[in-house]
């Protein structure tokens, strides 16, 4: 009988996990359009990005955005792996030409702890205008 009431309680928290993850994955990608409004895609993306090129950077889940300038934000889709860097860690790439490109390995640290959290592999980049008026 425990062991039916043990695998229930497993049962039903896994299914709470399960909603918690799908309900933070809907948030990201509401947040990851917001961010994208008004802009549209490239219609081929780039395999490479150069790293000076990026002012700011934002996670949204396993997507990256490097914002270049208040009209231009280049996308990328991630292996996944790194999303704590959307709460706060610290994204760092390493680079010998001064470019991202897909296939770089990426990996997360705690700001506070300088462990590391997380690891991916960035995808391609897909620039992101401001739409012609």
């Amino acid at each position: 009988m425990r062991i039916l009431i043990s695998l229930l309680v497993l049962s039903l928290s896994g299914s709470a996990v399960a909603a918690d993850s799908a309900a933070q994955r809907r948030t990201d990608e509401e947040k990851l359009a917001t961010a994208l409004s008004g802009l549209v895609p490239d219609q081929r993306p780039t395999d490479c990005l150069d790293q000076h090129r990026s002012s700011q950077t934002e996670a949204y889940g396993a997507t990256i955005l490097y914002r270049v300038s208040p009209t231009l934000v280049y996308r990328n889709d991630t292996s996944g792996g790194c999303e704590k860097i959307a709460s706060g860690d610290i994204l760092v790439t390493t680079s010998n030409s001064g470019r991202l490109c897909r296939g770089d390995l990426a990996r997360t640290v705690s700001p506070a702890s300088r462990a590391p959290t997380g690891s991916c592999a960035l995808g391609s980049f897909t620039a992101y205008r401001k739409a012609p008026q």
